[in-house]
């Protein structure tokens, strides 16, 4: 039917007709807040390129949980911030690393909270990459040892997952990482874990705030070796895809905002939760 028949705007008569019929809807349920975890206690450390925000000592991260709760927000992801790096990150995997402290301690102070533990290595090595690297011939003189890294990637979930964390957040970019995670997942006894991948993650200035909240910049060259390049879109499907495959349980797009039309493709073609 065409007009008069059918009037399009009868279903935007009113502001309650209008929620009824809505497609798209953001609520509290939707969120996960991010938090940046550091040694120390009673610390509430500014982020200059994010005002509002702050870097938190466990005790405080606590208590940002607690408060998250009682707004209703059902999830956090954690990232860590060690003392001490080194060029193998080995503060990921280790029982008493800072983001397995914390783990434990909001699990038994905040229960009920859905925790994910980002898994990666930025935070944590001392050249601010998210792998192992090695030297090279080639253009930059550095490459991530792709294979290598997935024997460390696979050594931190299961320390995050002994620690408690419900969901394991995978972001390098690394070839075969959801593989790898749940197979270490499963060997260990942890199939009931997630994993949500990072997995059409484009190389971005738009990440420069994170950086500096998570001390986690490159101390040399660039991660566009491992990081999607801005210009394809293609791949962007053959990624995520390809995580699916390997054992994702929910995948993500980032950056979101400059990136809507691969958050709405990826959701349109793949039957499980999307993140942004």
């Amino acid at each position: 039917m065409s007009f008069p028949v059918t009037r399009l705007r009868r279903l935007r008569k009113s502001e309650s007709l209008r929620r009824l019929v809505r497609e798209t809807s953001l609520a509290v349920d939707d969120l996960i807040l991010p938090l940046f975890i550091r040694r120390g206690k009673g610390i509430r450390r500014p982020i200059g390129s994010m005002p509002g925000q702050f870097q938190l000592s466990v005790d405080q991260a606590v208590r940002e949980v607690k408060e998250s709760k009682k707004l209703g927000i059902p999830a956090v992801i954690l990232f860590g911030i060690p003392d001490k790096k080194d060029d193998l990150g080995s503060e990921s995997y280790d029982p008493e690393g800072i983001i397995q402290v914390a783990i434990r301690e909001i699990k038994d102070q905040a229960p009920g909270m859905i925790v994910i533990a980002d898994c990666c290595f930025c935070e944590y090595t001392s050249h601010g990459h998210c792998g192992i690297i090695k030297k090279s011939s080639g253009q930059d003189g550095f490459v991530l040892d792709n294979d290598a890294t997935l024997e460390v990637l696979a050594k931190a979930a299961v320390s995050q997952a002994e620690s408690g964390a419900d969901v394991i957040a995978p972001s390098g970019m690394v070839d075969g990482m959801v593989k790898t995670i749940r197979s270490a997942l499963d060997e260990n006894g942890f199939s009931d874990r997630a994993i949500l991948a990072y997995s059409a993650k484009y190389a971005s200035a738009f990440y420069g705030p994170f950086r500096d909240a998570a001390e986690g910049k490159p101390q040399f060259g660039d991660r566009k070796s491992y990081q999607m390049d801005t210009a394809n879109f293609r791949e962007a499907l053959r990624e995520v895809a390809q995580d699916i495959k390997e054992g994702a349980d929910m995948v993500m797009v980032k950056p979101a905002l400059s990136y809507l039309d691969i958050v709405g493709k990826v959701k349109d073609r793949y039957n499980l939760p999307v993140a942004a």
